[in-house]
């Protein structure tokens, strides 16, 4: 399988790159224009812009901002737009109410799990590894599963002091995606990117700042997150582009080649006997039990 990276170029006027199904996704609309103008929410990710930044807020915190395949659609959407929209210079990925996110919402995921490249939550990967602009993290609560890789593909990562963060592929009978099992090694060290992933405990701020997940942690990672984008969003667009691409060069194909493995082995790990006790167990509220497994 073969996840799609993208990598269209932004364009410029100097160089012209939990639980529940929801429904259909909608498309965001163009940023250009806006001054600080909240967007209507689409399948539970709200947009805000504020100048030149653009704001996605994971906005389901009754399950505590868990993705649906919905949501991953409409964050792609949102991204490609941005991509191309001369409007947006910086991007700031958060979650509403304290929460960054709980990861996916099992029900949702089971009902419709990924089944190849094309899939919304591989889209999603994808647009925001080949995302031209600066992407922001900016983390408060639990940031579970995929709200710890994608730190991987953002610039910028900042959290409060009480932020936890959980990569539990092991545990659901899965394996790491968002090419964590290529950039964690890289960031934090093969003993501690292994203790990391195999055990799949909970991490602290802390924790997450010493192995490089982390820029720093903050009072209020959203404040500080608007405001480093907006000293982005001031300096020369085209020069902060290409140092970005520069600086995520020498690994973009190693990136791609991972994720594509990773996708593979994922999508057939939620068919096998293994992952299918763990969502059980998970469902009836019990212990997994492992051990009939070789």
């Amino acid at each position: 399988m073969s996840i799609k990276v993208a990598t269209r170029p932004a364009a410029s006027r100097a160089d012209t790159p939990s639980t529940g199904s929801l429904g259909p996704t909608s498309r965001p609309v163009s940023f250009a224009g806006h001054d600080h103008a909240p967007m209507p929410t689409h399948d539970h990710v709200t947009t805000e812009t504020d100048g030149h930044v653009l704001h996605l807020v994971l906005d389901r915190p009754a399950k505590k901002n868990a993705l649906t395949q919905a949501m991953y659609a409409a964050l792609a959407d949102a991204l490609e737009d941005a991509a191309t929209d001369t409007a947006v210079r910086a991007v700031v990925l958060s979650g509403r109410d304290g929460v960054f996110t709980g990861g996916n919402d099992l029900g949702d995921f089971m009902m419709d799990p990924p089944t190849g490249p094309d899939s919304p939550v591989f889209r999603f990967l994808g647009t925001a590894v080949g995302f031209p602009k600066p992407l922001i993290a900016a983390v408060e609560g639990p940031a579970i599963g995929i709200g710890t890789t994608i730190l991987l593909h953002c610039d910028l990562a900042y959290a409060s002091s009480t932020a936890l963060f959980k990569m539990p592929f092991v545990d659901l009978g899965l394996v790491p995606e968002a090419a964590s099992s290529l950039l964690l090694p890289r960031l934090a060290g093969q003993v501690r990117a292994s203790e990391l992933l195999l055990f799949g405990e909970a991490f602290s701020a802390q924790t997450a700042l010493e192995v490089g997940l982390l820029n720093s942690i903050v009072e209020d990672p959203v404040a500080h997150a608007l405001e480093r984008a907006a000293v982005l969003a001031a300096k020369p667009p085209s020069a902060v582009r290409l140092t970005k691409a520069l600086l995520r060069s020498d690994t973009a194909d190693a990136v791609g080649a991972t994720m594509a493995r990773e996708g593979e082995l994922f999508v057939e790990r939620l068919g096998s006997p293994e992952a299918e006790e763990a969502f059980t167990a998970f469902f009836e509220k019990r212990s997994p039990d492992f051990s009939r497994f070789d």
